[in-house]
């Protein structure tokens, strides 16, 4: 049985935080794939960013419904919400939209595991840790390549 570190890249192309959209749109289309680890200063994963993340914070911002009621103005959404929502239309940097708590396997992880995730949690760019540290990537393309060999 395969597992992770069979079919992971270990050439990880990774961002940083301060990285800017533009530039992270630039490394996913030029690299054909779709989402790359968020790294700090030590190499140190922090989340990861995917393409989904760019084409979500394109989409034209949701305006809440607010409804009168007797001269009482109510809010159909949490303010926190629309708060949110104001700061990943405005986002330029990674570090503003990144997902924190990246969902990752292992080097000896076997892919049926990795293929419940993705399909399941639809997640296709998961980082390879050992330990804390990352040592590969699988994306949607590596498991599918696999499993056509």
């Amino acid at each position: 049985m395969l597992n992770a570190s069979d079919i992971m890249t270990t050439d990880v192309i990774t961002v940083k935080k301060d990285t800017s959209l533009k530039d992270l749109a630039k490394v996913l289309y030029k690299n054909h794939i779709n989402g790359v680890p968020v790294v700090d200063d030590d190499g140190s994963l922090l989340g990861i960013i995917c393409e989904s993340d760019l084409i979500r914070k394109d989409k034209k911002l949701h305006i809440p419904t607010v409804v009168t009621l007797f001269d009482a103005v109510i809010y159909l959404e949490n303010p926190k919400n629309i708060e949110k929502e104001f700061q990943r239309v405005s986002a330029t940097t990674v570090g503003e939209l990144y997902t924190r708590k990246a969902i990752t396997v292992d080097e000896k992880t076997p892919i049926d595991e990795i293929a419940t995730i993705m399909t399941q949690k639809k997640i296709y760019t998961i980082p390879v840790m050992d330990g804390d540290r990352l040592v590969g990537i699988i994306g949607k393309a590596d498991l599918i390549r696999t499993i056509a060999d």
